[in-house]
């Protein structure tokens, strides 16, 4: 399969909101990721991500994550975040095409991917402050 035999499937929408260090907030518009399918299909094959958009990947409980960018074609921020709307860590411009393993070493909840180089440039880091608008009665899957 490539980028041009998929088609990318109907995932629920929300919208995360990212408090930077200065206080202004910067909203994202997500497809919502939180089926064991969805997580594993993740960005797979988007040929573009436009500023303001991305995906949050949404598990169960806190526990360490890890992601990898196989068949991924853009090169992503992956902000890390835990039950309590706290960032603990920031991966950025993780290189498409490549099966390293990323990671914060931290537990969190949740996982938000953004378009490469979106987190430093609205000056989001480890210790934000970020809320979910419409992720209530979204079940999610483990």
């Amino acid at each position: 399969m490539d980028a041009k035999q998929y088609v990318s499937p109907t995932l629920p929408r929300a919208r995360v909101l990212l408090e930077d260090a200065s206080g202004g907030v910067h909203p994202v518009d997500v497809e919502v990721a939180a089926t064991p399918e969805a997580r594993t299909r993740g960005l797979m094959w988007r040929q573009e991500l436009p500023a303001g958009q991305g995906m949050l990947f949404v598990f169960p409980e806190d526990e360490v994550q890890s992601f990898w960018m196989r068949n991924t074609l853009i090169p992503l921020d992956m902000l890390f975040i835990d039950s309590a709307g706290k960032i603990v860590g920031v991966v950025e411009n993780a290189q498409p095409r490549t099966l390293t393993s990323r990671s914060v070493g931290l537990p969190g909840r949740y996982v938000l991917e953004v378009p490469g180089g979106w987190s430093r440039a609205h000056g989001l880091v480890s210790g934000g402050t970020v809320r979910f608008q419409g992720l209530e009665g979204i079940p999610v899957v483990p």
